[in-house]
């Protein structure tokens, strides 16, 4: 039986009561494994001989895999309810995590690709599940604390990860392994998700081809996938090669960096999750304002050689841009898209997210390869302008229907 002091009078959650606690946590415990994988993978792959391209094609098939599988998550939604969904992509979680302790690094390509393809799921069902059970007033904030959760183990596994590499402890990075795959597979089962959604309904090809379609003909999402393209191609580079750029040369510490940027992550989502407009607005200074951090932030990095300590200051610009950009759009979306295909329209929108993820491994390992890691991150910056540039410029069409929202609520 639900706790009434955790529901609203509409029988709706509240986005801090004891069920979304249980959400918040499972979702930590889901993307530690990320985060501590994120470190460790490319060192020990660089350390077998692999070069820079080879490494990024490894990353970034993680969320290429995951972009591929957003929309069918999104189908699989419908035809079998959140809840159930929930347990199959957990169990091929802890299956793939326990691989990752016996398998050697030619197979981190296909075990990545498997990691991708539980995330797509999970992703797709907390979020399903965070919009089917909140209130429309309260869903920015239970997205901000949602994605707040996947960004803590920012915070503290990327220093633990550096240490088990540097001490070669295969002993702590198979317990870490373990309890990674073992925890969130006993939470998920006890998890409060919905056993269908509101739309509850397949989709066939045909009709998930038509979605795809749409995109040219909705401006929002047009605009917000591009944008998230672009941004989340920044955010990629820097978590695939920022740990090779620091180690290679001495000036910082990766862990430190990281450290700081998921300090930044958390207590802006927290302390700024209330101001994220959860009413369908689009605020187009508030999204320029979070892509000019963003390339302040890569352009400082690419100026580590003269900063040195300080470039840690690029993470607080990363940070914030890192913080809001994504819960901000996808409480946008999930407002001002049609009812009857939000999911599966949500679901290509995220694909944008994982697309520009994996292109910021895959792409800009190449450019690593042909010149070097300063060039990469000034690449990085001018993505950042151009989406900075795409905001201004469709500023008049996305705000348009910022009208009809004042009127509705006036």
């Amino acid at each position: 039986m639900k706790d009434s002091r955790t529901t609203t009078s509409s029988g709706k959650l509240n986005p801090v009561s004891f069920s979304f606690i249980g959400f918040y946590i499972l979702a930590f415990l889901f993307f530690a494994a990320n985060a501590a994988l994120t470190i460790i993978l490319p060192l020990r792959s660089e350390a077998a001989g692999l070069n820079q391209a080879e490494i990024g094609l490894m990353m970034g098939s993680y969320m290429f895999t995951c972009m591929l599988l957003r929309p069918f998550a999104a189908q699989m939604l419908g035809k079998y309810g959140p809840l159930r969904v929930m347990r199959w992509l957990l169990m091929l979680h802890a299956g793939t995590l326990l691989l990752f302790i016996v398998s050697g690094v030619e197979t981190y390509l296909w075990l990545r690709a498997l990691q991708g393809v539980a995330t797509a799921f999970f992703s797709m069902t907390m979020q399903a599940g965070i919009v089917e059970r909140l209130e429309d007033k309260d869903r920015a904030q239970g997205l901000a604390m949602y994605t707040l959760f996947t960004m803590v183990p920012s915070l503290v596994i990327p220093i633990l990860a550096v240490q088990i590499w540097q001490n070669a402890s295969e002993l702590a990075f198979t317990l870490l392994m373990i309890g990674l795959a073992a925890l969130p597979l006993l939470l998920g089962y006890k998890v409060d998700l919905p056993q269908s959604t509101v739309q509850n309904k397949t989709y066939t090809l045909g009709d998930m081809l038509r979605s795809f379609s749409g995109i040219w003909r909705s401006t929002p999402l047009l605009v917000s996938s591009v944008v998230m393209l672009f941004a989340s191609c920044v955010f990629g580079a820097t978590a695939t090669f920022l740990p090779l750029y620091m180690v290679s040369t001495g000036m910082a510490s990766a862990g430190i960096f990281l450290t700081i940027q998921g300090l930044v992550v958390i207590l802006c989502r927290f302390i700024l999750r209330k101001k994220i407009p959860s009413d369908g607005s689009w605020n187009t200074w508030l999204m320029a304002g979070l892509m000019l951090s963003a390339a302040l932030g890569t352009q400082l990095l690419s100026l580590m050689d003269m900063l040195g300590p300080f470039v840690y200051i690029s993470a607080v610009f990363s940070g914030f841009a890192l913080a809001l950009l994504y819960p901000t759009l996808t409480t946008y979306l999930s407002f001002v898209l049609p009812a009857d295909s939000r999911y599966v329209l949500m679901g290509i929108f995220m694909s944008s997210y994982d697309l520009g993820f994996s292109l910021g491994g895959l792409a800009m390992g190449v450019v690593v390869q042909i010149s070097s890691y300063s060039v990469m991150f000034t690449v990085c910056t001018m993505l950042s302008v151009a989406a900075l540039i795409l905001v201004v410029l469709f500023r008049q069409r996305m705000e348009a229907g910022n009208k009809s929202i004042t009127a509705r609520v006036n």
